[in-house]
């Protein structure tokens, strides 16, 4: 399987990409916990069914020290009892942040004020950012119909 379409390939949209990728990058100085960040975009990219980003943030989490116990109960953290209040917070900010259209009011009141219980506003900022970022790459991935399953850590860089 081949994706659609090699987007780098093409000069302004491999511009644009680059801006999403240093985005990204950005996110690396944050004090916002990597696992945290990991189950984030884990989460994320199943509730978009982009299996690119499944493959690689699962992949990444677990090179970065994450079980896999915690990674395969992700889809269901709300039952798993693995998972620490403020990463509930986050997954449930992440959720919201994803299906924004499926609530008239996109993200609640109360999944806010939860999750600033937990983090502080820069951390908050970033937990944003991290939402949006892997959001974006999900689409352009499912899209594309990138493939999954060869990712390797570290492979970008």
């Amino acid at each position: 399987m081949e994706a659609r379409l090699d987007i780098m390939a093409r000069p302004n949209a491999a511009k644009a990409f680059k801006h999403i990728v240093a985005a990204g990058k950005a996110l690396a100085d944050s004090t916002l916990p990597l696992s945290t960040q990991e189950l984030v975009k884990l989460r994320a990219s199943q509730i978009n069914g982009c299996g690119f980003c499944t493959d690689m943030h699962s992949k990444d989490a677990v090179h970065a020290g994450e079980s896999w116990t915690r990674l395969n109960l992700v889809a269901a953290w709300r039952e798993a009892t693995v998972f620490t209040e403020a990463e509930r917070a986050a997954l449930e900010l992440a959720e919201q942040g994803t299906r924004i259209a499926d609530a008239a009011g996109g993200v609640t009141d109360e999944a806010w004020a939860n999750a600033a219980k937990y983090y502080d506003e820069d951390q908050l900022a970033d937990l944003v950012c991290v939402i949006a970022v892997i959001n974006a790459f999900n689409r352009g991935n499912v899209m594309l119909q990138t493939p999954a399953g060869d990712y390797q850590p570290g492979m970008f860089g």
